[in-house]
Formats: C-alpha cells, structure tokens, sequence
C-alpha cells in the first residue's frame, strides 16, 4: 500500500506536541493540534464575559501552547508563517477530525490510565488503515494497546522524537510485536527522508536507546566524580567539546534538560532494571535528591547546578553549585595539564586516543566514564538493539555526541580498550572478546568508500542499511582523494562529480581555499562534468579570513589587498561562469565570504539548518567578494519588465546593512540569499548526495556555459538620494553611528551604479569594480580596524 502524509493529527500541545506539529508544518504537513478543555474560566475570560463553552476558552490551553512555542527562541520554525498549516482544537469537539487524518501522534501526559482514555476516542473517530503512534519517553509500547482492534494494533507504534524536534535529529521507532512490518518500514523512511531524522529502530525495553545509555553515562560520570573529587565546573570542562560532547556538557545539559526529568527516568530505569548490573548506578545521590525537593531543576526554575545572579555592579554572573554544601559560588576555570596537550590536535578520534593515554584527573575521568560506558553498552547488545550501530546513531542524535560508544572505542583501539578496562576493573561482554579472537580488530571498517559494522550473529562486517543514500566524506579520504593542500580537498565523488571541501578553522576562506575552488574548476572543466562545493563539519563557512585583511590593512599595504580581493571576486565569477555546473552545499553559518560563494553557484542545495547572511557591516565593511554586486543584480531581475522598484533595492540595502542572517534555509529563499528553484535536504546526512544528484542533473540537461551580464539595470541618483536620505536620518536620531553612515554611503553607491544621472544598464564587472573601490576605501578605516582587531580578539564586533 501507499501511504502519502498529507495531514497529520497531534494529541496533547504541552512542549513537545505544540513544538512536533510545528516540525511538521515545517516540512508542509497540515496539521490539527488538540488538547484538552479547561476546567474553568480565567478572571480575563470572566472580564470579558466568556463561558466554558465559548470556543476562545474551549480552545484557550491549545492556542495558548502553539503561541509559546512559535514565540520561543530557538524557533521550532522554519519561518514563522508556516504556522498557517497548523489547525487547532480541542479533544471534545474536534477528536472527530482526526478521521482526516494519515496519521494521529499521542503526546499526552505520561500516564498510561490517561493514554487508554484517549486511545478509547481515537478508536472512535480515527481511519482504518491510518498510522498511530505514542511519543511516549517510558512507558512500555505494548502496555498501550490493551483493549484495542486489530486494526490499531497493526497501525500503532512508538515514535519518539527528542526535545527539540527541529534540532535534535533523533527519531526512535519502537515496534511492538503486532505492528506491521511495511509501518515499521514506512517510519524509519518517513523519518529519515521527510523529517529529517536519524531514524533508530528500537526495542520496548525501560527508556529505549538513547536515555537508556545517556542515562546510564550521565550517572557513571557523577559516580566517577565523587570517586575523583572533582567538581561541576570542572567536570563540564571535560565532558564538553574537547571530547566531542556538546558546549553544555553535563551538568549544564541536566539544567537545561530539568533535574525533574533526569529524576524521572533514573528512577524508572531503577524500578525496572532487575535485569540491569548496573541498576544500583541509577538510584540518585544524596546531593540530586535534595536539589530536586529543593525545587532547584535547572533553567525551569532558574537554578540548578548553575545559577545567574547579578553582581553589586549589576553585572551577570554565573555561580557554580558545590555539591558538598550545596551553596553557591563564583565559577571557576578548570585547568588541567592534559587538556591543554589536546588543544593543537583537530582530528577528534586522534583527540580521544592521545586524551586517554595522560594521567592527570582529567583523564583519569574521561578513562573511567568510557571503560564504564564501554562495558554498558556491549551488554546492553542484544537487550536494546541487536545492532551496535544503532547505539552509536542514538547517542550521536539524540544527545549530540560527535562520536558513539563504540566509535570511542574504536578511537582508542577496540583490543587496546578491552585491556585497560578490565585492568580498570571493568569487563566487556563475551561477544566483543569473539570479536577480537576472529581477528576483527574494530567496531567499524570502511571499505570502497563505504563505512561498514561488525555484526554479532555472523562475526563479519556488514553495510549499515541506508547507507548507499549518503556520501560520508570521511570515508572517502582512503582513495578518492585527487589533490589537496594545507586548507582544502578536492575528492571524487563519483559518476564524472568532484567536492571541493573546506578544512580551515571555522571554514574561513583564505588562499588555501581560493586556489582549491579554482583548481576544482580547472580539474572539472578537464576530465569531470560538474563540481559540489560541500563539507561536514559544522558550519559551511564563517566567510573570509579576516585575518589577513587586517595585517594588509594595518600594514597600508593596498595594493595586496587589491589583488587579493580582485582573485576573490574572479573565483566567486569563475564559480558562476565555469563550463561546468557548481552547485553549493551550505549548512550550519554560511556568513560573509561563503554566503557570496553560494550566491553565485548554478544551483544550492541547503541544510534545512542554515544560517546564511552577508554580515561584513559587522566588521566595517560591505560585501566584497561579489556579495553587494550579485544582490543588486538580483534585485533589479525581480520584475520580468526589467523595471526595478526602489522598495525592493531598499530590502536588500536593509539586509546587508543590518547584516541579517537567516534562521533556516526557507528564510534565506526568504531573504533572497537563495532562490525558489534551490533545494532544501531537511536530513543533513543527505545533503552531500542530494548535492552530486543536482550537479549530474544540471550536466545530463546539456549545460551550456553562461555569458556575463551587462544589462544590470541600476537606479543612480533616484535611488542614491533616496539612501543617504535614509541613512542620515538614522545617524541623526542616533541610531547608527558616523561610521555606519560612512559605510551605508559606500553600499548605497555601489548599489545605485554611482552617480549617475538617470538608471541606466551596466555590466557585473562595473558593479565588481566599483564594490572592491569601496571595500578597500573601508579597509583604511581606524575604526574599520578597530572592529576586525576586536572581531579577532574577542569574537565580537565593536560597535563604534
């Protein structure tokens, strides 16, 4: 059977249903949102004259949960106007509804008595044939479906999405034995494809996969703690980034998370875990028991681990909880002798191999918390999932490790690990010491580009499923490699496509990048029929090596700079104008320099997670790497007639002058940095594959080389006048400073074509030549210096 999603019913609109619905807006599902009606009338409502059956106040918790969650920040929205597709409800009047719909998500209350009651209406109103599912985080799945039809049963799954649903990949799906196999099939694909999600294939056991081993890590590590006298700020130094572990590490996690909601499943996994040895680990210390009857959850109740007070001064400050007294106190900065080793080393499994040779407490720690770990997760095979890859998905999407279990052991060695774990006191289970006996060294091997996992049942390694849909550039670093140098890689990614993939810090373009796009070009124009320009790190670029602007700056030395950003603009035109088509694939911040190398690329195929924005005003600067000239050429092609308004030049003169960035793909189409044609991968781990399928398309079309443009329509004076108008009222009610007037000057003369006397058509190269005149004006600026020197320093700009 097809089954087409076109509207989907979600039951229960507290933060995870409202903020589920709105995942799925985001992808252009309709959705009705229902919940339950109140009790009884607010002293507003009775102000007003309402009554408990005004639809205002029948509907008031449901409308009242989706405007939170639209006005929240992070946004669970793409754009704000996809909210549209939302519908809402209540479950008395409305449950009838959900017959319209293709599948109806229970985000109730975790309460298995109020879950029946709302699966007794459900069985009502609700499709045969339709999906259902729970996104319950505890309660076993086959416990539901007491006292249901057939027709449920088969239709009904858990899916458990992770909080929150735009941002956190992870998708759990959990079967229960009477689910039909096509759902379970139809889900993970759904997930994967549509929502964008790392889609985990589950077993009903206590909190499924990634709480059942997050849990479990979180827990060893404040075992360890104790046992090593360290302390919250110091831990959280360990336990972030340097290891692969997300800025907010572990404690600040559990304030953002809630200490309710560690409580919660902790508990849970102590009162089911007969079967754990490691169920002791989860009964909750002395310290975490007080702070949750003291109220102190973290952020909820604005205290937990952390705490932002204010100083006499009145500036913000960040106290540290100690947890012996369990008072405040000013935060420390954890130092440690073996951290400070790891700083130079980038590569993060070379990070984790060299972190767990020292000695100090911090790896004493990060030893510990991993030999613990290790022995979890190899018996927790085949009570969770029979796969140990899945483990490793889970935890990489669900909690925002860059590395999984068993790849941290692969980083230091699987034999290597198993023998300082059982010297630690700490024993794997039978199936990984057979693993080494038949001469299999690691958890993963890649193999003719392709990552594959050491399977349990046949001691051999198999293919991940899926993943001939994904192009992992790391695996292809062993023979696909064609040229590289000290800032970038030119790879073959196969059927006649090249990538040329960034490695600098950030990202930034500097002329390790410029001479790798050229040559990508030159290589693709020889032997290959088009190129993606495309990384996976965390952020596609941060733009242009502002670095080296400043020293040629500070050293006046301007006709370097010139140079320099001449070949800047020459590449960002080669990329436009190659015999090939280049398709960019920007995702995370994609600001400055790499918002104008996708401005001018045939084709974009976006991360859904896309931060995209020319954001030189920051440092003093216009755009000047074809940024501004490609922006005015865009506005002047708005209208078919040639004829450009001057509202439209003045959007796009607002955002480059107030350096607006996108929240997401859709907001730069909205935004103009992208167009309508460009396409959006809403699951990132697609995106380098959807980027080669888009070039070898545009090649099988007959791409023909463009012809540069010369009828660029721009306005002159009409425009001009209308800009600086604009810009010294602004200055005047002090709302930008002098400089800022200086510089809107500079991009409004570029924008209207110079001071010409009536519009009139010019070439991309006039717009080119009169954008690099400006930007280098600007570069001779002190307080253009003053910016970047602080940009440099502090990672933020000066306002002056």
């Amino acid at each position: 059977m097809k089954r087409i999603i076109k509207k989907v019913a979600v039951l229960g609109s507290g933060v995870m249903g409202s903020r589920i619905a709105c995942h799925f807006a985001n992808i252009g599902v309709q959705v009705l949102l229902l919940d339950i009606v109140p009790k009884e009338l607010t002293p507003d409502e009775e102000k007003k004259g309402l009554t408990l059956e005004s639809k205002a106040v029948r509907n008031r918790i449901v409308n009242g949960s989706l405007d939170a969650a639209i006005k929240s920040n992070p946004s669970p929205l793409y754009r704000k106007s996809d909210a549209r597709l939302i519908q809402t409800g209540n479950f008395e009047d409305n449950m009838k509804d959900i017959a319209t719909a293709d599948w109806t998500i229970e985000v109730v209350v975790e309460n298995l008595k109020i879950k029946k009651l709302v699966y007794d209406q459900v069985e009502q109103h609700r499709k045969p044939g339709t999906l259902i599912t729970s996104n319950t985080s505890g309660i076993p799945i086959h416990l539901m479906l007491e006292g249901r039809s057939d027709d449920f049963r088969k239709h009904f799954c858990g899916t458990h999405f992770f909080n929150p649903p735009r941002y956190l990949k992870l998708l759990e799906i959990i079967p229960t034995p009477e689910t039909d196999p096509a759902v379970v099939d139809f889900l993970m694909h759904y997930g994967d494809l549509y929502l964008g999600k790392t889609t985990v294939l589950a077993k009903d056991t206590p909190a499924f996969i990634a709480n059942r081993v997050g849990i479990y890590a979180i827990m060893q590590g404040l075992q360890v703690m104790n046992k090593l006298g360290l302390n919250v700020d110091e831990v959280d130094r360990i336990s972030g980034p340097i290891i692969g572990r997300p800025k907010s590490a572990t404690f600040r996690t559990l304030d953002v998370v809630g200490l309710d909601t560690l409580a919660n499943v902790a508990n849970g996994l102590y009162q089911t875990g007969d079967k754990d040895e490691s169920r002791e680990l989860f009964q909750l210390p002395g310290y975490l028991q007080k702070m949750v009857e003291n109220k102190w959850l973290g952020d909820k109740t604005g205290q937990g681990f952390y705490k932002k007070t204010k100083d006499a001064s009145g500036k913000t400050e960040i106290l540290t909880l100690d947890l012996n007294t369990l008072e405040y106190g000013p935060k420390q900065r954890a130092k440690f002798q073996s951290l400070e080793v790891l700083k130079p080393i980038e590569d993060l499994k070379k990070r984790v191999k060299a972190f767990s040779k020292q000695t100090d407490k911090a790896a004493q720690f990060f030893n510990e918390s991993l030999y613990g770990l290790f022995q979890y997760v190899s018996n927790r095979i085949p009570e969770i999932s029979d796969e140990l890859y899945r483990i490793d998905d889970a935890m990489r999407a669900g909690f925002g490790w860059e590395l999984g279990p068993f790849e941290y052991w692969d980083g230091i060695g699987a034999r290597e690990g198993v023998q300082r774990m059982i010297e630690a006191g700490y024993e794997p289970a039978r199936w990984v010491e057979e693993m080494l006996e038949h001469g299999k060294e690691s958890f993963y091997v890649v193999e003719n580009g392709q990552r594959r996992y050491y399977d349990i049942q046949s001691k051999e390694y198999k293919t991940i499923p899926g993943a001939e849909n994904f192009i992992i550039l790391d695996n292809l670093r062993g023979n696909n490699v064609i040229w590289k140098n000290t800032g970038a890689t030119i790879t073959d990614l196969g059927d006649g496509i090249l990538n040329v993939e960034f490695h600098t810090k950030m990202n930034t373009m500097g002329g390790d990048v410029i001479q790798a796009l050229n040559k990508g070009i030159e290589l693709a124009e020889k032997d290959f029929r088009g190129m993606v320009v495309g990384n996976q790190g965390a952020n596609f670029s941060a733009g242009a090596n502002v670095g080296l602007i400043y020293m040629y700056a500070l050293d006046q030395d301007y006709d370097e700079l010139n140079m320099i950003i001449r070949q800047f603009q020459n590449t960002m035109m080669r990329m436009r104008y190659s015999a090939i088509p280049v398709v960019g694939a920007p995702h995370g911040l994609t600001l400055g320099g790499g918002c104008e190398l996708n401005l001018h690329v045939d084709h974009i195929q976006a991360a859904a997670e896309t931060y995209m924005g020319l954001v030189e005003f920051g440092v003093g600067l216009i755009p000047g790497g074809g940024g501004t000239k490609e922006m005015t050429l865009r506005a002047a092609d708005m209208y078919a007639d040639g004829d450009i308004e001057l509202n439209d030049l003045k959007n796009v003169f607002l955002n480059i002058g107030m350096a607006k960035v996108s929240t997401s793909a859709k907001e730069a189409i909205d935004l103009g940095y992208m167009r309508a044609s460009d396409g959006i991968s809403i699951n990132s781990n697609r995106q380098i594959a959807d980027a080669k399928a888009q070039a070898i398309l545009l090649a099988e079309a007959g791409y023909t080389k463009p012809v540069q443009r010369t009828n660029i329509k721009v306005q002159g004076r009409s425009a001009l006048g209308m800009f600086l108008t604009g810009a010294n009222a602004m200055m005047t009610g002090r709302y930008m400073s002098e400089h800022d007037l200086k510089i809107s000057q500079k991009l409004a003369y570029v924008m209207c074509g110079g001071d010409l006397s009536a519009p009139t058509e010019v070439s991309e190269q006039y717009l080119l030549d009169l954008e690099r005149e400006a930007f280098l004006s600007l570069t001779g600026e002190r307080k253009t210096l003053e910016r970047i020197q602080s940009i440099l320093t502090t990672g933020k700009p000066l306002r002056n």
